[in-house]
């Protein structure tokens, strides 16, 4: 249970930055697609953040120690 921890906390920063993004744009024409982008490049490393944790924590094929002739584990 204590690999879910890092991942809600940087999800939790992650929230504050898209709420702040979404709140001190400054207002115009674009204001719209700027928060937009924003909040999308936030939400999309923090996937790539989070996947690729993971999969260091739980991945799919476990690894394994190769040995050479003569030796034991």
């Amino acid at each position: 249970m204590a690999s879910v921890i890092p991942v809600i906390f940087i999800l939790v920063i992650v929230l504050g930055l898209m709420t702040c993004g979404f709140l001190f744009v400054p207002k115009g024409p674009n204001q719209t697609t700027i928060r937009t982008a924003i909040m999308l490049t936030f939400a999309s490393c923090y996937l790539m953040w989070m996947v690729t944790y993971m999969a260091q924590l739980h991945p799919l094929i476990t690894p394994y120690r190769s040995t050479k002739a003569g030796e034991s584990l």
